[in-house]
């Protein structure tokens, strides 16, 4: 049953229209939207395996094929969308998800765009499709933990633009720079509201710290974040995230990258997850005491056992591990900690003070104990080359991990640090830790030792390990970082052939 408060302010104009949650959208809601709002044209789209949307259009003939599309779907060429199928036996149906429809803010013709499925021949889920893979995770997690997975995204880009010259931002300072030295503050909130309007559940948007004029051009960074859902539903977002930021980006004439690094000496871009684990609509994360729980320590435990073949998911070219090094906010080492950016794994403010901090500066409200809910846990390896649902899905597998190992606890213990590890006065305890792989083929290598652990519970089919490896291993990248260093010309031919990535 809908709340009326999930309705009441909601940005998809299907949830307002048809005043119901867009979980419980079915065939006939569409249908009724398509009708009342003249709707002419319904799209599909689905990620591929190089993690960006594909679309399908379709215009509404009359009513038999706007009831056929929406229930039967439509055939792909899977062999054009996936690699590993062959061209021999590669029809795939996409079958819409009702729930991820929306009214599309860039399309001239009134068009409802709506995220598919896969499904093979014998209509069952395709094993290998990435948003399957997440699917099975997140199962897979609740029938270990009898909990459930949910996620959220950080998303950091660069909006590239000429520069005006006026109000000059200060270089490598721009975190939560205000207008005019922040340039892209406007074109940032109309990417959010639109994102919002596709259904995205955004916390809120910032500039980040990376900003730099270069040859008469202005790079700024910028991040939306998210807050935490359902996985499966998290990672629909942020690739619906990705799509409006760069259409709005190529509407206005801004060049957009979420590029792990563009150039040495200035920020990346990362792609923090946060995750937090909930049972009966209750967090946690935190015990009792307001204090981390066991839980969330065995989740922990488990992305530190699995932390080096993540970056298989996470970081998938050689840019990538020029944002990996060490004395920058990048995680190197494998370590977790308390409101610590050196470490791989941070544990927020969680709200967590015993007071009412709004009746402090607001003194005609009467104080109250809130609930809370806030608390999550953060892995800040990944970047924007990553399939967000294979990224997502590797996270359910590492947390679900920490679950079946007898002594997690324990390794969370080890693995705990409370100190900037990068500062000279804790070298000794930066020696006890074990290290990020820093290149692609040592990521394969990683993820190649530990493949039965996603396998197991049939999560990741061994193919699609195959294939991840595979690519990796193709970049032969071992001393590209190296002599990337000393050759400004090689620096700059890799940022190109990655900038588009993901």
């Amino acid at each position: 049953m809908t709340d009326l408060k999930e309705t009441l302010l909601n940005k998809n104009d299907l949830v307002l229209k048809l005043g119901k949650a867009a979980r419980d959208f079915t065939r006939h809601d569409i249908i009724r939207y398509v009708v009342e709002e003249k709707i002419e044209m319904i799209n599909f789209m689905y990620p591929a395996e190089d993690g960006r949307l594909k679309t399908l259009n379709f215009i509404i003939n009359d009513m038999a094929y706007l009831e056929s599309i929406l229930s039967t779907g439509e055939r792909v060429d899977g062999s054009s969308l996936f690699s590993y199928i062959e061209a021999s036996s590669s029809d795939l149906y996409v079958l819409p998800r009702y729930r991820t429809a929306f009214r599309d803010p860039f399309a001239e013709i009134p068009t409802v765009t709506m995220l598919c499925s896969f499904f093979d021949k014998d209509g069952n889920p395709l094993e290998s499709s990435p948003e399957h893979i997440l699917d099975k995770a997140c199962q897979a997690f609740h029938d270990v933990t009898g909990m459930d997975f949910q996620a959220m995204g950080e998303l950091e880009f660069y909006v590239i633009a000429p520069d005006t010259g006026s109000f000059p931002a200060t270089d490598q300072r721009g975190y939560h720079e205000s207008a005019p030295f922040a340039k892209f503050n406007e074109f940032r909130t109309r990417c959010m509201s639109y994102i919002a309007q596709t259904g995205g559940r955004i916390k809120y948007g910032h500039s980040e710290v990376g900003n730099f004029t270069l040859d008469s051009t202005i790079y700024e960074q910028n991040e939306i974040e998210f807050l935490p859902v359902d996985a499966r539903e998290a990672a629909d977002q942020l690739v619906l995230a990705k799509w409006v930021i760069r259409n709005l980006g190529a509407q206005m004439g801004y060049n957009i990258t979420f590029a792990p690094k563009i150039t040495t000496g200035k920020a990346g871009s990362g792609l923090h997850i946060h995750m937090r684990i909930m049972k009966d609509g209750h967090n946690m994360m935190l015990d009792e005491n307001l204090e981390l729980s066991a839980t969330a320590r065995k989740a922990i435990a488990g992305m530190m056992e699995l932390a080096d073949a993540i970056t298989a998911f996470g970081n998938t070219n050689p840019t990538s591990y020029f944002r990996l090094v060490p004395h920058q906010e990048a995680p190197t080492n494998i370590c977790w900690g308390d409101r610590n950016r050196s470490v791989l794994v941070r544990v927020p403010l969680g709200w967590t003070a015993k007071a009412d901090m709004s009746a402090v500066v607001n003194p005609r409200e009467v104080a109250e104990t809130l609930p809370n809910d806030k608390q999550t846990v953060e892995i800040r390896s990944a970047d924007g080359s990553a399939d967000v649902y294979l990224l997502i899905a590797a996270l359910a597998v590492a947390c679900r991990h920490g679950f079946e190992l007898e002594n997690a606890l324990d390794i969370a213990a080890n693995t705990y640090v409370n100190v900037n590890i990068h500062k000279a006065e804790n070298a000794d305890t930066l020696k006890k830790l074990s290290c990020l792989p820093t290149c692609c083929e040592q990521s394969a290598e990683r993820l190649n030792d530990k493949r039965h652990i996603f396998q197991s519970r049939g999560v990741f089919a061994p193919a699609t390990i195959d294939g991840m490896i595979a690519r990796l291993k193709a970049y032969n990248d071992s001393e590209l970082i190296a002599r990337a260093k000393t050759d400004p010309e090689l620096m700059r031919q890799l940022v190109d052939k990655y900038f588009y990535c993901g």
